[in-house]
């Protein structure tokens, strides 16, 4: 008998320990947790800390209370102007009465679900309501916060015990064949805006050059004109020492005149008949 006694000990700790175990859980704190006993709510416990329950009857299923994310997969939508775009969005959210979130959705896939349809029903009505400019510029964050709001009511009145804090669009772009279009047209704007510079760059250069071609003329008219009158100026002073440097020797004036007359006369080559009293021969003949 006293051999049994330690087994039998032994069996007792160890099914005293499981069924202490079974029975203490630990609420940590960034969780909440409800307890269910055959699939029915029996309680919620919000506070962090130890607990009991009853073994094996009970179980405990932890929720976060921190924000959670929700990725939504890109979808079409058409804006007020009939231009079509793939928004890609995202939500922040969490669960503020785990009680009601397991009755409704008992898993965070099937609230995710639920509140992408939500999401995606209050996009399609802000955005169609509006141009795609006001979409992807001016009006994005008032936009935001007005599907943001109208989304958590409609969470609300679904009873699931959730909030949703945010609604954000990470992208909206065109699809991919629209972009095509897109790009071309911007291209061949490109191109225009560039054929356009040139024109004006062209027609600029043009003026610059006539410009430039008057301004030349006028210049070379004045030197010209300055010339002459230079000249007019060198020939009024030359007359003038010739006139009179004639008038204190003449007969040396004339001699002189003529040296230069027979000097180009004879340059050239060639036979000239003249008679013998003619004034060409006055400085030739015998003294």
């Amino acid at each position: 008998m006293n051999k049994l006694a330690p087994g039998i000990l032994a069996a007792v700790a160890v099914v005293a320990f499981i069924l202490i175990s079974g029975s203490v859980f630990i609420v940590q704190q960034n969780e909440q947790c409800v307890i269910t006993q055959f699939g029915k709510l029996v309680r919620i416990e919000l506070d962090p800390g130890l607990n009991v329950k009853m073994p094996f009857i009970q179980e405990v299923i932890y929720y976060d209370t921190r924000l959670l994310s929700h990725d939504v997969e890109p979808t079409e939508i058409v804006t007020k102007d009939k231009r079509t775009l793939v928004i890609d969005n995202f939500a922040k959210w969490r669960i503020t009465d785990p009680g009601k979130f397991y009755q409704r959705a008992k898993i965070e896939s099937v609230a995710m679900g639920r509140l992408r349809d939500i999401i995606y029903s209050e996009l399609r009505v802000d955005f169609g309501s509006h141009d795609m400019a006001e979409i992807v510029s001016s009006k994005r964050g008032e936009l935001m916060k007005q599907v943001t709001e109208r989304a958590n009511a409609k969470a609300k009145e679904l009873g699931m015990g959730v909030e949703i804090i945010d609604v954000r669009i990470k992208r909206a772009d065109l699809p991919t064949e629209n972009q095509q279009a897109v790009y071309r047209r911007m291209s061949e704007e490109r191109k225009r805006i560039a054929m356009q510079f040139r024109s004006e760059g062209k027609e600029a250069a043009q003026r610059i050059r006539g410009q430039t071609d008057m301004e030349k003329a006028l210049i070379i008219a004045e030197a010209h004109k300055k010339e002459q009158e230079k000249k007019g100026e060198a020939d009024a002073v030359s007359i003038k020492i010739t006139a009179a440097a004639y008038g204190k020797d003449t007969d040396f004036f004339e001699f002189v005149r003529s040296l230069d007359a027979y000097r180009k006369a004879f340059a050239e080559r060639g036979t000239a008949v003249l008679s013998q009293d003619s004034p060409f021969l006055k400085r030739m003949g015998k003294p």
